[in-house]
């Protein structure tokens, strides 16, 4: 079967498209512009300023404490804003180390819709929609979560290799995402690396879901005996300035390392699934909408086509 490409590109030129679709990911340099990052970096360090110590569990959801992970602060977080703290911030006795607008390491994941600054670059951003329809990647997509992930000075943990398909599981797999920095990002403060074409050949071998018992684990999708390795290759990091766009393929492998560095990394993400009938969102997935809050729609309306691309 022929699929038809897009011809008449309105934002993305045909050598960038061929490049996400073989490299699964591109880089969009200056994406924003500087007004847009400083709003958007303003209002971040006003959410932390506004972070609420005494109302937070402090206790029962930090970035590494798999304990905690199905607590009903993070199963609810769909459409709030929402504070999750770096694993080493909080003390033995569930006190904060440090100050509250060092400790936080993720804000999330209602952004796109709960806050007027965030909803702008991605619900109402003309390029955003015009970098979807260039892609031909969903027919219909929608936005299902943002966050700001703040990679904190000395104690942004490392995020290991990983797909973020495996996270926002959709049949088929679906999942794009758009990770902008609002910060320099460099080795030394946790700048992400891609395995170049690993969308390619490393299928979706396990989900991330609510387990029938409570809490949220990882169902197998190909038993382990079966599931093949994850391809080998160079990892290449891709330092990024302010404002630059970095579009995610979910099933490319990615990973960033610990900041060393004595600066924050932080940066605006948001990721996109396909809507049906096209693929379907089920309710073992841990981040649901909910009546008063469904999905909202990038399109105004669908591509016609899709150009498919992955394992």
């Amino acid at each position: 079967m022929t699929v038809e490409r897009n011809l008449n590109l309105e934002y993305l030129t045909p050598e960038q498209v061929t490049q996400f679709r073989n490299d699964g990911y591109l880089r969009l340099p200056s994406f924003l512009e500087p007004d847009e990052v400083e709003a958007l970096l303003t209002r971040t360090k006003q959410l932390l300023d506004n972070f609420s110590v005494e109302d937070h569990p402090l206790t029962k959801f930090t970035t590494g404490d798999d304990n905690h992970v199905g607590d009903d602060y993070f199963l609810t977080s769909g459409d709030k804003i929402r504070y999750f703290l770096e694993e080493d911030a909080v003390d033995k006795d569930g006190k904060l180390n440090r100050p509250k607008q060092r400790a936080v390491n993720k804000i999330g994941h209602g952004l796109h819709e709960q806050d007027e600054v965030f909803r702008k670059v991605t619900l109402e951003n003309e390029k955003i929609k015009q970098v979807v329809r260039d892609l031909q990647f969903h027919h219909d997509p929608v936005a299902l979560q943002s966050m700001v992930i703040c990679k904190q000075p000395q104690i942004g943990g490392e995020v290991p290799e990983h797909n973020d398909s495996t996270f926002l599981y959709t049949n088929p797999p679906s999942a794009l995402g758009f990770w902008i920095p609002l910060e320099k990002c460099t080795p030394e403060n946790g700048a992400l690396s891609f395995l170049p074409g690993s969308h390619l050949t490393a299928p979706i071998t396990k989900r991330f879901v609510r387990l029938p018992s409570g809490g949220t684990g990882f169902e197998q999708l190909i038993p382990p005996e079966q599931a093949p390795k994850n391809p080998e290759g160079k990892y290449v990091l891709e330092a990024c300035m302010p404002g630059d766009l970095v579009i995610i393929h979910g099933s490319v492998l990615h990973k960033s390392e610990r900041n060393t560095s004595q600066h924050t990394r932080y940066a605006y993400t948001f990721h996109m699934i396909e809507s049906p009938p096209y693929a379907e969102y089920d309710t073992k997935n841990w981040l649901q909408p909910t009546p008063e809050t469904p999905f909202p729609h990038i399109l105004d309306t669908p591509n016609p086509t899709v150009v498919p691309v992955g394992a």
